[in-house]
């Protein structure tokens, strides 16, 4: 009766969950992916005629800078988160079991406030007479006031501040599954640090650094909040660039078709972490000697 009471169960949650994705996640892909297939109406939002004319439309190069733009926005983003949790997640990871429950409440805790909120703070903190400003005056660092705020530094500040938790945790999880036994073998075969980080711990944790990248680079793609608020919405991103479609110029189609470049974009660094994943992050011993 247990058994069948569990089975039952699961198949609900199933059921219910790919319910779920299906009304919430594939219908309203597939109106928009149709949607980029129509043409802008005069009077409503669509005219329901086939037109291929807003996928010519994104090419163009002035459209095409703003994609560039933004897809080194979220690599810079990526790179920098990754280097900051990199080596967290790993002394997270060696940390005694109560202190590493602390530490991952402390990780989390930015989850319970809103990114907007928290966005705001920042504003805070690094304008002209800031906090940090503030600081570095009284302590005698700087003789006047740092201008970060609406710059290209505050964007990538903002940016690595809301998405690095998002980085820590797959890393963390990677560094849990190591197998700390392989570091020392390695050791025990001559191998410095250099090649122990290149060849072991890489390869090992690589589907982590895929999972925490992925993670950190496309919601950084549509954050259109932190760029308007930290750089004065100097450079147009692409999360910007859908909004002001839908909302601002109401070219649905136009939206439609940026937003179906993005799904796809997306697809294809899952495929790519898919692949990262089935390797299974093997170490061939003789690459060590």
């Amino acid at each position: 009766m247990k058994n069948n009471f569990i089975g039952s169960f699961g198949k609900f949650s199933i059921a219910l969950t790919f319910l779920w994705l299906c009304f919430f996640a594939f219908l309203p892909f597939l109106l928009v992916f149709i949607a980029s297939f129509l043409q802008r109406g005069s009077e409503d939002f669509l005219e329901f005629s086939f037109s291929l004319e807003s996928y010519e439309k994104i090419l163009n190069p002035i459209y095409l800078e703003v994609f560039l733009n933004s897809f080194e926005l979220s690599l810079m983003t990526s790179i920098v988160t990754l280097i900051l949790a990199f080596p967290f997640a790993y002394i997270l990871s060696k940390l005694p079991q109560k202190l590493k429950a602390w530490a991952l409440l402390l990780t989390i805790i930015p989850f319970w406030t809103s990114s907007l909120v928290r966005t705001y703070a920042l504003v805070a903190i690094l304008k002209t007479k800031g906090v940090l400003n503030g600081l570095l005056l009284y302590l005698g660092l700087i003789e006047k006031p740092l201008e970060i705020m609406y710059t290209g530094s505050a964007v990538i500040i903002g940016m690595v501040y809301t998405l690095l938790p998002f980085m820590i945790l797959p890393l963390y999880a990677s560094f849990e599954k190591l197998d700390f036994r392989l570091i020392e073998a390695a050791r025990d075969l001559g191998a410095n640090n250099f090649w122990i980080l290149l060849k072991v711990i890489l390869p090992l944790v690589m589907p982590g650094i895929v999972a925490g990248v992925i993670l950190v680079f496309l919601p950084s793609l549509g954050m259109f909040f932190v760029p308007d608020l930290l750089g004065g919405a100097k450079d147009l991103i692409v999360g910007s660039f859908i909004r002001n479609q839908f909302l601002t110029f109401r070219d649905w189609p136009f939206g439609s078709v940026a937003s179906v470049i993005l799904t796809i974009f997306m697809l294809l660094l899952i495929f790519l972490y898919t692949k990262v994943q089935k390797r299974g992050g093997r170490v061939d011993e003789n690459e060590l000697l």
